[in-house]
């Protein structure tokens, strides 16, 4: 069952809120797969079906579905200092969560407030968030405002996405599904 959590700067930590989500599998071969960007990509061939795999350089995010292909959707990275390599996966799912910002977004902006509800035009992680088992660390939609930074380096780590594309990898994958960034 899908409810909403708090994501806050306990994030991976503090998943005590929401309860993980199942999900449907990929579905190789759909047409929302296709309006969605089903590529033939090197990346799919060097991991398994079901691997999410960030490229940092590219700002893309693909999720291999198999015999070479992924789905694509572009994404906003962590900005300089701020981005991550290496491997994680997906521990929580979440639907529209409140979000707390983590002391370090707190401290470059006083003014933010302490809790931002879900649903909320200004809460930062839109329709879904996927946390991973990194601190601090989640795939996630964005406010109308932060719409144009998808395609930069922008977040404090997080991967942002569309909440229209963040709303289809959601149906797409579970808790335990791996997570790699590259540069």
């Amino acid at each position: 069952m899908n409810r909403a959590g708090v994501i806050s700067a306990g994030l991976v930590a503090g998943l005590m809120f929401a309860a993980a989500a199942d999900a449907k599998p990929a579905r190789q071969g759909s047409r929302e797969a296709e309006l969605r960007g089903l590529v033939q990509t090197k990346i799919a061939q060097e991991y398994e079906p079901g691997t999410i795999v960030i490229s940092l350089s590219q700002k893309k995010l693909w999720l291999v579905t198999g015999e070479g292909e992924a789905i694509q959707y572009r994404v906003a990275v962590g900005k300089a200092g701020k981005a991550w390599t290496g491997t994680a996966y997906v521990k929580g799912k979440f639907v529209r969560p409140d979000w707390m910002p983590p002391a370090v977004v707190k401290k470059d902006n006083p003014k933010i407030p302490d809790l931002i509800p879900g649903g909320t035009p200004g809460n930062p992680m839109g329709e879904r968030a996927l946390t991973l088992n990194l601190d601090e660390i989640a795939i996630h939609g964005t406010s109308a405002s932060m719409r144009r930074s998808i395609g930069s380096a922008a977040s404090y780590g997080c991967i942002r996405m569309l909440n229209e594309d963040v709303v289809d990898l959601f149906d797409r994958v579970r808790v335990g599904t791996p997570v790699v960034a590259i540069r």
